[in-house]
């Protein structure tokens, strides 16, 4: 435009016919420099900037289980001790320590020589008892028609009698010491008392053990199927005694309650276990209840001793509303969503807020049938007030590496929309 003033104040200088030529180009130049400026400024007709592209949910009611999740303790549902029943030195350990073992299977062997001799002796006192008794009961039936014909007298006959008897006596408690022998003997081989898996020895050969030991050769646990015993409030637990007597539960095929366990990193367990009521009495100093589930472990994953989570659901919403975490922004003042409203434009919308399922919350209120909840995006709304451009939301859709929105971005927007 300057240019052009310039040529009109030398327009003295230059005809009438000249100025016009030079005109024209000038002109042309000037509508195209403003056409291309207009395309850099935007893409809308206005010049303004696009409505934001936000991931959204659109809220649509199921059935929701409300569940609790709580600290638990893994235990065997069998577990053994392996002790030694008589005193000896240990000759042979003949298992292999964390291995499978089988009910009866030889675990140890302890010196059996003592004992092998004092069975033989008890069994050489039985022969000994049994001929004393055979010839005492001789003399009495040789005796008995003398003492019938007054040939001997009664008194004779009767310390006869009285001999054989004890005869008797001595042959009972020389049996007796056979057997107690031989389970002596017996005990010098010690073996498993029920099947599982065998923990480490604490005893190698050459130990000398005894009956009286504090400490257990082994440990034996079974633990194919194990016990996962956690605690609950008491109003809790009577809440859940109403809802599985009410059938607000879902019950698995046996008619118990399933539990749901989580790993130490996170992980859920494939197969669900069932709720054990183990105990009904209610702890005077807490106030808490223990409950027992049992949990199959075919795999070995679970360990006596080991800390897990107990999914345990409560209740079931007929009708509930699951919202990703993200979307739902809780502050001391209340828990908000931002809702996409009429014109596209997104405000915040107050909710209650239940239990957390699976990096999900439970909405209890405040959202109705499809509303649709601002999930992703929240970094794009700048313009408070500014309309946006509602997309489905896919969990899967960030690249990988991807920075992630701010834990504040949901808060700030919802801030930005309410001005």
């Amino acid at each position: 435009m300057s240019l052009f003033r310039q040529i009109q104040g030398n327009a003295p200088a230059l005809s009438s016919g000249r100025v016009a030529l030079l005109a024209i180009p000038l002109a042309v130049a000037l509508v195209a420099c403003g056409a291309k400026d207009g395309a850099q400024g935007g893409g809308t007709p206005g010049g303004g900037m696009p409505p934001a592209e936000v991931g959204v949910v659109t809220v649509s009611s199921q059935a929701v289980a409300l569940q609790s999740e709580l600290p638990g303790r893994v235990s065997a549902q069998r577990v053994a001790q392996v002790r030694a029943r008589v005193s000896g030195v240990v000759l042979q350990r003949q298992f292999r320590e964390g291995s499978e073992v089988k009910a009866g299977q030889v675990l140890y062997q302890l010196d059996a020589a003592p004992y092998r001799a004092t069975y033989e002796s008890a069994q050489a006192t039985a022969v000994k008892a049994a001929a004393t008794l055979a010839q005492a009961t001789a003399q009495v039936e040789r005796n008995k028609p003398l003492a019938e014909a007054n040939a001997i007298s009664k008194q004779e006959f009767t310390t006869l009698q009285t001999t054989q008897r004890q005869a008797e006596a001595d042959l009972g408690v020389a049996k007796a010491a056979v057997e107690t022998a031989r389970i002596n003997l017996a005990y010098a081989t010690i073996t498993a008392p029920i099947s599982g898996r065998i923990g480490q020895s604490s005893v190698t050969e050459g130990a000398l053990v005894g009956a009286s030991d504090a400490a257990a050769l082994a440990t034996i646990q079974q633990t194919a199927s194990v016990y996962v015993n956690f605690t609950q409030s008491s109003t809790e637990v009577l809440r859940l005694r109403k809802a599985i007597a009410s059938k607000q539960l879902r019950s698995a095929g046996d008619g118990s309650v399933p539990v749901r366990i989580v790993l130490e990193d996170g992980s859920e367990l494939p197969k669900a276990g069932k709720l054990l009521f183990s105990d009904l009495t209610v702890d005077a100093t807490s106030g808490q209840i223990t409950l027992r589930a049992e949990v199959p472990n075919a795999d070995g994953l679970l360990l006596p001793g080991q800390y897990v989570r107990v999914r345990l659901s409560q209740a079931e919403l007929p009708s509930g509303i699951l919202l990703p975490q993200q979307a739902v922004t809780r502050t001391n003042q209340g828990d908000t969503v931002l809702v996409v409203g009429e014109g596209g434009k997104p405000g915040p919308r107050p909710v209650k807020v239940g239990n957390a399922q699976n990096n999900q919350w439970v909405i209890l209120g405040g959202l109705k049938e499809g509303d649709q909840v601002i999930v992703d995006g929240f970094q794009k709304m700048m313009v408070p007030g500014a309309p946006v451009k509602p997309v489905p939301w896919n969990p899967n859709a960030a690249p990988a590496g991807a920075p992630a929105a701010p834990a504040s971005a949901p808060a700030a927007a919802a801030s930005a929309a309410a001005k």
